[in-house]
């Protein structure tokens, strides 16, 4: 049995009945057959499956929206964005899949075809339960593969309406199934012959052990996991217009996102003016039931995260951290955290040293560019960064120096269709999205004509 809960009241949303051995085999067994026929499909065919979908989640945002708010606590308006981003990336891979996947003629003898894999096991989080998988999805099915999804426990309502938008739109039976099975069972799942490669977005822990697992059975994966990225304010920033994009960077999805900004490296000579304008800005931040019109914060997904959100603050401000605002759970039912900023946030303070998940931001004092870039590295993540500077130089000398999968140059780190994605370091490695998205979960074929052209 699985059971949601609405992290706004804390009280059960609906149960669900696990998938028994036999039906997880069946799953398997009929997303094989499906996935040897697709993969046969002319490309014209299967993209035409990807405007489908992105007619049908379009079609149905409002009961999406709902649905994910309930289950994880977004606020609704930012959960409609991310059915509407769904869409969006489906349209993007149906107008761009014949280029992405286009054979290239290397010698007159000689070209490199993509040709897909086969079923790939979706290991997903739930702090974007839609978007999270289609981001994989559009460009996989666009290749020819099939899809086993394997969701987080706390969002089952999410990964069964997932599966319920590609019976809607047509999909052929079978290719893209969601699985209602304890984490317990992932194991299985990647040693059983049938699952052709993973994709997984979760924490390093989690991905340390998924990377295991696959390893041993020499099976393909794609990681995108955890990030403490920086959000680097130079003495020659826009100050105001820093402070401004960072709230959103640092509170957007309850601050639940591995690319929000965690770490404010803020130059000394501009430190106090930005603190003041960032905590004014954080303050006046609505943090209430995220179904209600005008809610910017909502609750943490679960209990335990916000327990252990609260744990890393208090350790931050018995180390030396100054508490600016919030610090401590909001008083009712629900698992609510008011919006914190800590300041004056060192090296060996938990909030710079560890990942935090939630509506928290760390600012960091430096003396000069140097010590920014030093500690923005300073990090065993490395999913995304931004700078903040009118200078093109400094500018370019921070692209080049920060270590991350993305660099955003006074502007918020966010994820783009158009645009590879994915980390370095302990933050994953693979990419999504872009054309390096779609090739992931390719075979890149050589094929030689000897005496045939």
């Amino acid at each position: 049995m699985i059971q949601s809960v609405n992290p706004a009241t804390g009280k059960p949303l609906s149960t669900y009945d696990s998938h028994s051995a036999e039906e997880v085999d069946a799953a398997l067994a009929a997303a094989v057959a499906a996935q040897a026929q697709w993969r046969e499909k002319p490309l014209a065919e299967r993209v035409e499956l990807l405007r489908e979908l992105a007619a049908v989640l379009r079609a149905g945002k409002a009961e999406y929206a709902r649905l994910i708010t309930e289950e994880m606590g977004k606020p609704l308006a930012e959960a409609e964005a991310e059915i509407e981003k769904c869409a969006l990336n489906c349209v993007h891979y149906a107008e761009h899949a014949a280029e992405y996947l286009a054979e290239r003629p290397v010698l007159a003898e000689a070209s490199v075809v993509a040709e897909p894999l086969g079923v790939v096991l979706a290991v997903m989080p739930w702090n974007y339960p839609f978007w999270q998988f289609f981001r994989f999805a559009a460009p996989a099915l666009a290749a020819g593969n099939g899809a086993i999804l394997k969701h987080a426990t706390n969002v089952p309502g999410c990964a069964l309406a997932i599966e319920d938008v590609f019976r809607k739109a047509s999909a052929p039976a079978g290719l893209v199934r969601a699985l209602l099975v304890d984490v317990g069972e992932v194991a299985k799942l990647i040693a059983d012959d049938r699952i052709a490669a993973v994709t997984l977005t979760g924490s390093t822990r989690v991905g340390a052990l998924v990377a295991s697992q696959a390893g041993a059975a020499l099976k393909k994966q794609v990681l995108e996991l955890g990030g403490s990225d920086p959000f680097v304010v130079l003495a020659d920033a826009d100050v105001p217009a820093a402070a401004e994009t960072a709230v959103r960077a640092r509170f957007l999805n309850n601050g639940q996102s591995c690319v929000n900004a965690k770490r404010f490296i803020v130059d000394e000579a501009v430190a106090d003016e930005f603190a003041e304008a960032f905590t004014a800005a954080v303050e006046r931040l609505r943090v209430g039931d995220p179904a209600e019109a005008g809610t910017t914060v909502g609750p943490l997904a679960r209990e335990d995260l916000r327990d252990g959100l609260d744990e890393q603050v208090r350790r931050t401000v018995a180390a030396g951290g100054v508490l600016r605002t919030g610090g401590e759970p909001v008083a009712g039912p629900g698992y609510f955290y008011a919006p914190t900023v800590l300041d004056r946030v060192k090296p060996g303070m938990a909030a710079f040293d560890e990942e935090t998940f939630g509506p928290v931001a760390a600012i960091v004092r430096v003396s000069g560019d140097d010590e920014a870039l030093a500690l923005a590295n300073d990090t065993e993540f490395g999913l995304g960064a931004a700078v903040w500077t009118r200078s093109s130089e400094r500018a370019q000398r921070f692209a080049k120096g920060l270590q991350a999968g993305a660099v955003f140059v006074n502007s918020m780190v966010a994820s783009d269709p158009r645009l590879p994605f994915g980390g370095i370091k302990k933050s994953g490695y693979g990419r999504e999205l872009g054309a390096d998205g779609i090739r992931e979960f390719v075979n890149v074929k050589t094929v030689w004509f000897g005496g045939t052209r």
